[in-house]
């Protein structure tokens, strides 16, 4: 117990440094191993559709204080947001693309962190083609839900403008790129590998 908990002395770190063979070896191991992992179980593809969202905060709130437009600008942003999450939009997404509004709020979607300007739309699938279709009708799903709601004035404020900028042939990718896993896989081995010198070292008579 005391071994685990003693701070490290010079002698261990003179261990390390004479032990630089086996971190090249080892990194070199750990990165394969993060390549095996990766082309055995890669990660699934990300598509991000694009939503330009403008509150046109200078016609909404011509004259009054930045507070005032502060709290407009995070009030009007919620609403949005519960809009983007709401049942008729995912529902619009799951009718089209044949999948349960369960599976779409369990870590299938998710939204950039929404301002003005563009709003991102991530799905995410083991299928590159699926995961665009997703992203794709969510962002067209949303866009047409709110303006119907600012046309009617039911809710939103009428000077909101949204519009689908980038719902075609857009980028998909893995959720993760292999560079990550061989990373974590060297360093991995690394921090392991320390361990094991350090306290079979000091284990010994």
């Amino acid at each position: 117990m005391n071994l685990l908990f003693s701070p490290p002395s010079l002698d261990d770190l003179i261990r390390l440094l004479k032990a630089w063979r086996f971190w090249v070896l080892g990194a070199l191991a750990g990165a394969l191993l993060g390549a095996a992992v990766y082309a055995l179980f890669p990660p699934p593809y990300r598509a991000r559709a694009t939503v330009n969202v403008d509150f046109n905060l200078e016609e909404a709130w011509p004259q009054e204080t930045d507070r005032q437009q502060f709290y407009y600008l995070e009030r009007e942003t919620r609403k949005l947001e519960e809009i983007a999450w709401s049942d008729r939009v995912l529902q619009a997404v799951a009718q089209e693309n044949g999948v349960s509004v369960t599976s779409l709020r369990q870590g299938v979607l998710s939204l950039s962190q929404p301002a003005e300007a563009g709003w991102h739309f991530y799905a995410d699938d083991h299928d590159a083609e699926r995961a665009s279709a997703l992203a794709s009708a969510w962002a067209l799903a949303f866009t047409e839900q709110v303006q119907a709601q600012v046309a009617a004035q039911t809710g939103l404020n009428s000077f909101i403008r949204v519009e689908a900028v980038q719902v075609q042939d857009i980028p998909v990718e893995r959720r993760a790129g292999q560079g990550a896993y061989l990373l974590a896989g060297g360093l991995g081995f690394l921090a392991v590998g320390a361990l094991l010198i350090l306290f079979l070292d000091r284990g010994k008579p």
